[in-house]
This record gives structure tokens, sequence and C-alpha cells, in this order.
């Protein structure tokens, strides 16, 4: 007999979800009880996503445990709906996710085109306040709850060649310790910044190579969606009650030989 998990009333809103590093986190709250309304660009990958994570909680009473909202996240009526859509089907949101980003060139500053820039930042940045702003309006300012937002190691340190990329995500951390400031004492917010974890989105970094990409660090291997998921399921949970503002770095160690070659 295989244990299932109880309904823990509690509901999050996960955007770019359908795979990798957001589909990692809604699976650890799904597994916890939590019900997810995640979001992404792809409406079969989305579908798709939906159903592994309504089968991996069988039996739940009560109607879904999941539902998708597909559009782009930097499409401002694309928020909204969703924002709606967990509000109509679920009757709260206390979790927001903001994992959707983009990462569309790869290549020096100086020759990278501007408006590639702005709609780095629009995915990765503007759209996260977007969110922000919708999920505390429809419930969080008067119920509370709580805000990770996903930033990257590339926001910590210089990132040649993914400058544009880099420079978005270390306004993630700024962003999440302007809303920590502004949303205590209902909501706390946090980010965490990722090193490479094997995902599509960053096949590029490893693909081929990933005994030499693992070799860098202490730990021995690279990241895995389920290591965000079980992270960001905590600072998203009462035990993590008195943490807002923090950027937790998972990074198996990397920085830990910075400036040792």
């Amino acid at each position: 007999m295989t244990n299932q998990p109880t309904d823990s009333g509690r509901v999050a809103l996960v955007t770019g979800a359908s795979r990798g590093i957001g589909y990692g986190i809604a699976q650890a709250l799904v597994a916890r009880g939590d019900r997810v309304c995640i979001t992404g660009r792809n409406e079969d990958a989305l579908k798709q996503a939906v159903d592994r994570l309504e089968s991996a909680a069988p039996g739940a009473e009560g109607g879904a445990r999941a539902i998708g909202v597909a559009g782009k996240a930097h499409d401002e009526e694309h928020q909204a709906v969703a924002v709606a859509r967990a509000m109509e089907e679920f009757g709260r949101i206390d979790y927001l996710v903001n994992n959707a980003g983009t990462n569309p060139v790869y290549g020096l500053l100086a020759d990278v085109d501007l408006a590639v820039v702005r709609k780095v930042y629009e995915t990765n940045v503007v759209s996260a306040l977007g969110f922000a702003q919708r999920t505390w309006k429809a419930w969080q300012k008067e119920n509370g709850g709580a805000i990770v937002n996903i930033a990257s190691i590339a926001g910590l340190a210089p990132s040649p060649f993914i400058g544009a990329y880099g420079m978005s995500k270390a306004a993630m951390t700024n962003l999440t310790v302007q809303l920590a400031a502004e949303m205590a004492p209902g909501v706390r917010v946090n980010s965490i910044s990722p090193a490479v974890v094997k995902t599509k989105f960053a096949a590029a970094l490893y693909e081929g190579r990933e005994e030499e990409a693992a070799a860098g660090y202490p730990l021995g291997r690279l990241g895995v969606p389920e290591d965000i998921g079980g992270a960001a399921a905590f600072l998203l949970s009462d035990q993590a009650g008195w943490i807002t503002g923090q950027n937790l770095v998972i990074d198996g160690g990397l920085f830990l030989r910075a400036g040792s070659h």
C-alpha cells in the first residue's frame, strides 16, 4: 500500500513548469499535498505535465491537484488569466514560484542586440513582478503567503557569453529583497540561485560533456530538478516561517572553488 498525499489546503502558482526546474518544484508541492496551477508556453507539453502531476496523486479527493494555463510569461493578459483561473479553480493562491525564463542569446554584451536584452528582462524579471503584483492583490495581501523567485548563480558573478541572462538574474535577487521588504510581515519572499541543473533549458552547458562539467563541482555531479524542488518546497512552508529576503545558492559546492584556479 502506497501513501497518498493528503490535501494540505494550500495552493501554488508555478510559472514555466511544463518541464525542468518548474516541473520539479510543482512535483514536490503536489507530493506534499498542495494543489498547483502551472504555466508554460506549449499547450501540449503543459497538458502532459498536468497529467503527470495528477497521476502522482491518485485517489486524491476534492477535485484537481493540478491545472495548467498556457501562455507567454511576459504577456500581461496571460498573467491575469493564470491568476484568475487559479482563484476560480482553487479559491486561493498561497504560494507563487516565478520560474519562467529565457536565454535566447549567446555572445558578448558589447555586441548584443538591445532588443534581445529587453526580451530577456521582460520574460525573466518584469513578468515575475507582474505575477507577484497579481497574486498579492488576488489573495496574499489579505491572507499571507510566500514567493520564491528562481534566479541563478549567473547573477552572482560574471557569466561569460550569457551576460544578459546573468544581468536579469541579478535583478531577480534584488526584486526579491524589494518585495520581501514591502510585503512583510504577511508574505515572505526568497530566491534560489542554482548552478547548472540538468534540464533542456541548460542542455547546451553540459550535453556531450557532462562528466567534464560535473568535475568542477565538489559534490561531483550536476544538479537535477528535484534538488531545487525540495529547497523551494521548504521555503514555501511553515518551517521557513522566519526566512525572508534571502537568496539560497544551490550549486553543488561550485563556489567553494572560486579563486582557486
